[in-house]
């Protein structure tokens, strides 16, 4: 089996991808790391060159060798290894929704996460919510993929919610993330949602605390579980945004969970529940708030950061789980399902 650590893309979270992907080279010792750059082309990239970039959250990697092939497909038809398995450190994007999970099926070749249709309802927000509707708790939302309709909704929501969140129905990594009170500038925040140009999901903003819960399948014929519960505690003032979760910019991630053990039992449900209404495979991770009424579903995750500051990464190691056998187990998973 050849590993091939697929990493980068054009979405606007290729940052973490590569911060995953040097976790997950780091782990694994010697795979080879593809890296797709923005411009759509594969470059073969030295171990070194990856692990010795800086600031990855921040600042854009830049491949020394040469680009081997001009599109991700070229590269998938002439594969230069045998019995491949793709570890995919991919996040947002084509690298999320769908589009590469579909050509590494069409292709039959195995893959870290998530089939191709699971991760395109999850990708959407709006659909992942309508999936789990019946089996967990929700908030209420509206989505708004027309600039015209944005304003009214906004009003709507707002006579009947003291504070929203607007955010994309398609997206991650806390990026176009925005709150906003009855008190609030809402027409900033209108002016600045309609000038990122993508379709966004207005929801009620739950009061509770924010917990995030991996599921992931060890392939021991148990199926999938739940790893212990992750806090996020918020300073005033600050939000759980892209500077928040990996800058560390007025946040802290408790893991596990300093809550009750029957609020710990629902948020685990709840983030199972998820998993598989979407029809998740591999690992997934789910966002929730733990309210006084029990804790709703608000988003699930197809390929979470593997970063060494990621979620996952911390759950795994409060269930004692260590990295490289999370890997190695995907791994195996992927060609399983397969049938490599």
């Amino acid at each position: 089996m050849t590993t091939i650590v697929l990493f980068g893309g054009r979405s606007d979270e290729r940052h973490v991808s590569v911060a995953s992907a040097q976790n997950v080279v780091r782990t694994l010792g010697n795979p080879l790391a593809w890296f797709w750059a923005p411009n759509g082309a594969i470059h073969d990239v030295a171990l070194d060159d990856l692990l010795a970039h800086q600031r990855a959250f921040e600042t854009d990697f830049l491949p020394t060798r040469p680009a081997l092939w001009p599109t991700l497909e070229q590269a998938l038809d002439t594969l230069p290894v045998d019995d491949p398995v793709f570890l995919l450190a991919l996040h947002g994007g084509e690298g999320e929704n769908g589009t590469v999970q579909l050509l590494l099926e069409e292709r039959k070749i195995p893959f870290t996460g998530s089939g191709a249709v699971a991760s395109a309802a999850a990708f959407d927000k709006e659909q992942a919510k309508a999936k789990a509707a019946g089996r967990v708790r929700v908030a209420e939302s509206r989505v708004s993929r027309v600039v015209s309709e944005l304003p009214g909704i906004v009003d709507d929501m707002l006579s009947r919610y003291e504070r929203i969140v607007l955010k994309p129905v398609a997206g991650g990594s806390s990026r176009g993330l925005f709150f906003l009170g009855r008190d609030g500038d809402r027409l900033d925040v209108i002016e600045k949602v309609t000038a990122l140009g993508v379709p966004y999901i207005i929801e009620q903003f739950l009061t509770g605390r924010e917990i995030t819960v991996g599921v992931i399948d060890r392939g021991d014929g148990n199926g999938p579980f739940a790893l212990p519960c992750l806090e996020i505690e918020v300073d005033p003032g600050h939000a759980f945004d892209y500077e928040g979760k990996y800058l560390g910019k007025g946040t802290r991630e408790i893991c596990p969970a300093n809550i009750d053990d029957s609020v710990a039992a629902n948020a685990k449900q709840t983030a199972l529940e998820a998993h598989l209404a979407l029809g998740c495979e591999g690992y997934s991770r789910s966002d929730l708030v733990a309210t006084d009424e029990g804790c709703y579903f608000l988003e699930v995750n197809t390929l979470p950061g593997l970063t060494t500051s990621s979620l996952v990464p911390q759950q795994l190691r409060a269930a004692g789980i260590e990295f490289r056998t999370f890997l190695e187990e995907q791994m195996e998973l992927a060609r399983r399902r397969a049938g490599a």
